[in-house]
């Protein structure tokens, strides 16, 4: 057994500094204290670590011996120490977060760019996937908090912040301009060549619900991976896509995109800030939340 590791942090300057005096001040106890100390390990040892010197102590071969080993775990020690010092003032460390295309571009990227300027030290990593997947990954605590989209399960493990509204919409090119300012009937998109994403993402997923709700069921004529390339689909006119507004934003503005219009109207959605309940988060994980959040950072955390 190891024993008491006091005796061995005693031992340790006693034999770096070669003094039992230079020991006492290190360590803020008194000399006879020192004394004590090292005498009860070198009971426990069953051998003799100093002799004395002319001046202070000098190592014994076993003597020697040990501190070859205690100085590479009592250092060790220290720069762990020191490495968990600069984790807590944001020095240094790992935020790792999942986000969609979507949250990612139009909410979480702003935020990283001040988290950033501020803590150029935070190693961040961002695992780009659906919130199906990034709800999965969460649990599984490969990461420390997700940004996602409504709709999902919730479950009573996962916190959930509301931070954003997005709106789904569609959009379409000149081929379909005949559609343009007129008040459709949801039934009408049956008959029309659409572009969705793929079936894996919450976007995808609400949007079946509301149209099976409302009667309509689409068998689109594209399925893509990201809506970046549904715009560019529709901007040549290979059918009618269906995103969330900011994606098409510029192609509205510039009139190269025009949106369809609908007696009904499709519900808005939201941007979420999902945590693992009961499960603390890094330091530094827990600074870009209150960035996002404009919270002012805790007392003594990464405070510059």
């Amino acid at each position: 057994m190891i024993g008491n590791l006091e005796n061995f942090k005693v031992f340790y300057y006693t034999a770096k500094l070669g003094s039992v005096t230079g020991a006492a001040n290190e360590l803020s106890i008194s000399q006879p204290a020192v004394s004590q100390s090292l005498k009860a390990l070198e009971g426990s040892l069953g051998t003799v670590l100093f002799q004395r010197a002319s001046r202070g102590v000098r190592l014994t071969r076993e003597g020697q011996l040990l501190y070859s080993y205690v100085e590479k775990g009592y250092e060790e020690i220290e720069q762990g120490v020191e490495k968990v010092r600069q984790m807590r003032n944001l020095e240094l460390g790992e935020i790792h977060i999942g986000a969609s295309d979507m949250t990612l571009r139009f909410y979480l990227l702003p935020f990283l760019e001040k988290f950033h300027e501020q803590h150029p030290g935070i190693k961040v990593m961002v695992a780009n996937a659906p919130t199906p997947e990034t709800l999965r990954i969460l649990r599984t605590g490969k990461i420390d908090f997700g940004v996602v989209s409504t709709p999902f399960e919730q479950g009573g493990d996962i916190s959930v912040e509301e931070v954003r509204e997005i709106e789904d919409v569609f959009v379409a090119g000149r081929r379909f301009t005949s559609y343009k300012n007129k008040m459709m009937d949801l039934q009408e998109l049956e008959n029309l060549p659409m572009i969705f994403l793929e079936g894996n993402t919450s976007t995808r997923s609400y949007m079946n619900s509301y149209l099976a709700g409302n009667g309509v069921e689409l068998q689109p004529e594209f399925e893509l991976s990201t809506s970046d390339m549904i715009v560019q689909f529709a901007l040549r006119n290979l059918g009618i896509g269906c995103v969330v507004r900011d994606f098409a934003e510029e192609a509205l503005e510039s009139g190269k995109l025009f949106e369809l219009r609908f007696n009904k109207m499709i519900p808005k959605r939201q941007i979420c800030v999902v945590t693992r309940r009961n499960r603390p988060l890094p330091v530094a994980a827990g600074r870009l939340l209150d960035i996002m959040w404009n919270r002012p950072p805790f007392p003594g955390q990464g405070d510059r």
